[in-house]
């Protein structure tokens, strides 16, 4: 049995269509701060580098530290 660990961020942005595009990356670093993360928000918007099917990234919608712990019960025996 194994018990694992993940952690995500996730970047909730509204497109110019209102639509809600998130952006996720695992394992963000220990002690981020939210300061950190909108700024990095505000230059993904700011850059216009991501262009969705509802058109660009216009605002910052929601900014979360998902924290999931898995404990895995079963393990199939080998043979």
């Amino acid at each position: 049995m194994a018990i694992t660990t993940k952690k995500v961020l996730r970047m909730t942005f509204s497109n110019a269509a209102g639509k809600a595009v998130t952006i996720s990356l695992n394992q963000p670093k220990e002690g981020i701060t939210v300061a950190e993360i909108e700024s990095v928000m505000d230059q993904i918007i700011s850059k216009d580098i991501f262009f969705t099917s509802g058109g660009g990234l216009v605002s910052k919608r929601d900014i979360k530290i998902v924290d999931t712990t898995t404990e895995d019960l079963y393990e199939q025996p080998e043979g």
